[in-house]
């Protein structure tokens, strides 16, 4: 599918190709770490929630039970998450993220913010200021994302 002319040239399109600079660096930052968009996502959230249980990081990730245990093995093979039996239910098992895992994917907030900074190091303050007001304008009036 080829891309029209003008898309990067209204302010929509504009603001699109700021969104892909940002995944794109989110992206690269993973991909350095030999890890899918998926298993950081999913390391992520087991380091803000230790101990969630198969279901909980299904309803996170949007998948099926069956692929959340396929992406857990693989981390698990790699010695990032590891599982444990809930002492309260020996049928349950429990996920965490293990030190290794936690520390490959620590620094990744930092990295974003750093590159946002690249993105906005054309504009001076009141500019900053000024984009900042106008996309509190626009957001306003629109529903709020989920997740």
């Amino acid at each position: 599918m080829e891309t029209p002319e003008n898309a990067f040239t209204t302010s929509l399109g504009l603001v699109r190709w700021i969104g892909w600079a940002q995944r794109k660096a989110g992206e690269d930052w993973i991909r350095a770490r030999d890890l899918s968009h998926e298993q950081a996502f999913v390391l992520g959230f087991l380091v803000q929630n230790p101990g969630a249980i198969q279901r909980d990081i299904a309803q996170m990730t949007r998948t099926s039970a069956a692929s959340v245990s396929s992406l857990l093995q693989g981390l698990e093979r790699r010695e990032l998450v590891e599982r444990r039996t809930d002492p309260e239910n020996e049928r349950s098992k429990r996920v965490y993220a293990t030190s290794a895992g936690a520390e490959l994917i620590a620094g990744f907030d930092a990295a974003m913010v750093a590159a946002d900074e690249t993105i906005l190091a054309p504009l001076n303050e009141a500019e900053r200021a000024a984009l900042l007001q106008l996309l509190q304008k626009i957001t306003a009036e629109l529903p709020q994302p989920t997740r």
